[in-house]
């Protein structure tokens, strides 16, 4: 009665970096994965390549499905189109076991560890990764395009958005200013009076708002050494939580561990690798001081708990990430909600006020600055029914699908 009938990709024009992925079994289920980046490439993979091996297979065999799905002849060990694919399939597994089971995925991992856990505000805009392109370049000049245009905010007055942050109950803020110098240089040097400009929105949010708000420092992968050193060592001033991806390829753990030996600064990676070994080899170097990873990139929640465990080894706080799409957001809460040594699950308000709600029929509950445990069987959400009637909308369909 497990036994997986179709599959189902849908993506749409306004959204093309994502892909959603349903797939069906025979007991009526239908369970639901994502991913992100490159949509029409892992769509390909999805049919031409899972898919035929997929459909038929028992459903609940989630292990022996990523194990198969996660060690491809090509593209293992990194977040390619071959695990982005298995991610998606991975998570919608689950979904079915915790629907199947009558529980939430985190239940159907082995229960919580707490009743919620703490959120922390992407300051990103309203289209921001989604549409294409990433808002990098935000000098904070530009328009608001709404109230929670946050990447905007940032830049024109981070004190003031710092202040919106804390009347709404977040404690935590993630800020990327030192983007728009990285291409100067190709991200090989920043000078001081760059420097000290990328750090004005940390002094803002302090003068406006004290210690009442944690501030982590997204770094995107766009710095040399030297440079991501010399923007490490000017946060310690601000008492940043963190600096996130200094350094322009996170699977360098030699170049990350020496630029982690030189500041106080905790560093955090990294949310661009895949699978269990690179996030080993970075724990095994000291490399990181805390562990992010993104469940719809690096093998879906089976790769993920396995990751999770190793942090817990290495006594290293993990955070979920999401700035990409409401499956994404679910899918790393129940993780997070599960780990013990979870500290925060990344969301962005401005995604989460308008067009998540748009794509799929819930939304996790934030209360306060906390993410509260869904109660709902399975992932918690399904995708909106009319998602693939949209005038924008891909659907493609392998096997039998109901309907």
């Amino acid at each position: 009665m497990s036994s997986i009938t179709a599959l189902r990709t849908t993506r749409i024009a306004a959204r093309p970096n994502l892909i959603w992925v349903e797939i069906e079994t025979e007991d009526g289920l239908t369970g639901l994965g994502e991913t992100f980046r490159g949509s029409s490439a892992v769509e390909a993979i999805l049919h031409d390549q899972v898919a035929p091996w997929l459909i038929g297979r028992d459903a609940r065999q989630i292990e022996a499905v990523s194990r198969h799905l996660s060690t491809t002849y090509l593209g293992f060990n990194s977040a390619s189109a071959e695990i982005r694919a298995a991610s998606a399939v991975d998570i919608a597994l689950w979904d079915l076991a915790g629907q199947r089971q009558g529980v939430p995925i985190h239940v159907a991992l082995g229960g919580a560890v707490r009743p919620s856990i703490e959120v922390y505000n992407t300051c990103a805009g309203y289209d921001f990764n989604s549409t294409g392109s990433a808002r990098r370049d935000a000098s904070g000049k530009e328009a608001m395009q709404g109230p929670y245009d946050d990447q905007v905010a940032f830049m024109r007055d981070a004190g003031e958005l710092a202040v919106s942050l804390v009347e709404e109950g977040y404690s935590a803020m993630k800020i990327w200013p030192f983007d728009i110098y990285a291409p100067a240089s190709a991200g090989q040097r920043i000078n001081l009076q760059d420097l000290k400009a990328g750090l004005e929105p940390f002094r803002k949010i302090r003068d406006a708002v004290g210690d009442r708000i944690e501030i982590m420092c997204e770094l995107h992968s766009l710095w040399g050494s030297h440079a991501a050193i010399r923007i490490c060592r000017a946060l310690e001033d601000y008492g940043v939580f963190w600096a996130e991806d200094p350094i322009s390829k996170m699977d360098d753990n030699a170049t990350l561990a020496d630029l982690r030996r030189q500041t106080r600064t905790p560093i955090c990676g990294s949310e661009t690798l895949g699978g269990v070994v690179p996030f080993r080899d970075m724990l095994a170097a000291g490399a990181a001081d805390v562990v992010m990873l993104d469940l719809v990139w690096c093998g879906g929640l089976t790769q993920g708990r396995k990751i999770a465990a190793l942090a817990e080894a290495y006594a290293k706080p993990l955070a979920p990430h999401d700035c990409t799409g409401p499956v994404a957001l679910w899918a790393g809460l129940h993780l997070a909600l599960h780990s013990p040594s979870a500290i925060y699950q990344e969301v962005v308000r401005a995604s989460l006020s308008t067009w998540y709600r748009e794509l799929v029929t819930a939304l996790p509950q934030i209360d306060q600055g906390k993410a509260l445990a869904p109660t709902a069987p399975g992932l918690g959400a399904a995708l909106h029914p009319q998602m693939r009637t949209r005038d924008d909308a891909t659907v493609r369909v392998s096997g039998k699908a109901r309907s």
